[in-house]
């Protein structure tokens, strides 16, 4: 199955407040990925196995011009092997400007749905499947867990995720700490990440919300006289792409189109950023877009939308 002409009819619309999750079985259960993340789907082939990497990591294989690691779903979700690996399928994503192939039992169907339809997991929840599980859609009747896929990759190869080193340390920059900056991520692991990474930047004054709505209520609610001091209130927005009730390109474009609060900066701080995305970001306005293992560049983004 391919889902370029399904991707390409998904980023031509764009603030819906909707994506599109494909529906995989590993070991009879059901999941989802946004499809924005997948390139390509294709029958399970042999792979070349790589000594002394993850135990998750089956190996490398080269369907075209690129080598592409594969990595065992099952194996990382501790569920079990296919009856008939002959018919497994392998999905090759890109995120983090990264190509991954998971192996997964097969591919069912591809849902359109709302955001508003995916709730968030219970954050209390810290190890097994729902660990590693960004929300969960309802579709009719049925429930499909839907994995946090950055988390996965970080665990088996910590190269893919944020790294605070990248950070520069606060030389004294007084001014950086005097901003306020809302930071839109429903992944809490992603959240204690890039706290550190803005408090040892300098900018101190951080305030989360999980999903795109939370953010919204707090920025529509805001008074009329706090409208007109909207920069002490808040001085930049940083947001995901992919949240559970409102999405960030929904934010975006809300936040760009109300006379009050367009003139805030807002940045898109995703593992999705591609040049189709980068394209759809634009479109709703955006005043910058960082792909999330970038950290350095949105400190510097940040100084040159704030300072």
């Amino acid at each position: 199955m391919e889902t370029k002409e399904t991707k390409k009819e998904i980023l031509l619309e764009v603030g819906t407040n909707e994506l599109e999750i494909m529906e995989f079985l590993v070991a009879g259960r059901s999941f989802g990925i946004n499809v924005a993340k997948v390139l390509e789907i294709m029958k399970y082939e042999e792979v070349t196995p790589v000594p002394q990497s993850s135990p998750f990591v089956e190996g490398i294989f080269k369907p075209r011009s690129q080598i592409i690691t594969v990595v065992d779903l099952a194996a990382y979700l501790n569920l079990g092997k296919s009856d008939s690996s002959e018919r497994d399928i392998l999905i090759i994503t890109n995120f983090n400007k990264n190509h991954t192939a998971f192996h997964v039992h097969s591919v069912e169907i591809i849902h359109r749905i709302s955001w508003t339809h995916i709730e968030k997991p219970d954050e209390t929840i810290t190890s097994g499947v729902d660990g590693i599980t960004t929300g969960i859609a309802r579709v009719g009747e049925r429930l499909i867990t839907i994995l946090d896929f950055e988390k996965i990759m970080t665990e088996i190869n910590p190269s893919h995720s944020i790294s605070i080193s990248d950070v520069k340390p606060d030389e004294g920059n007084l001014s950086r700490n005097e901003k306020t900056i809302f930071v839109v991520e429903d992944s809490p692991f992603l959240k204690k990440i890039i706290l550190e990474c803005l408090h040892k930047a300098g900018y101190k004054n951080t305030i989360f919300f999980s999903t795109g709505q939370e953010a919204w209520n707090a920025l529509s609610g805001l008074k009329p006289r706090e409208l007109s001091e909207l920069e002490q209130i808040v001085s930049c927005v940083i947001t995901d792409i992919e949240m559970p009730e409102m999405d960030g390109h929904t934010l975006t474009k809300l936040i760009k189109t109300d006379p009050n609060l367009r003139r805030l900066p807002t940045i898109i701080f995703s593992s999705l950023i591609s040049e189709e995305m980068a394209l759809k970001g634009k479109s709703v306005g955006a005043d910058a877009q960082i792909s999330k293992p970038e950290i350095n560049l949105l400190v510097g983004y940040l100084d040159s939308l704030c300072l």
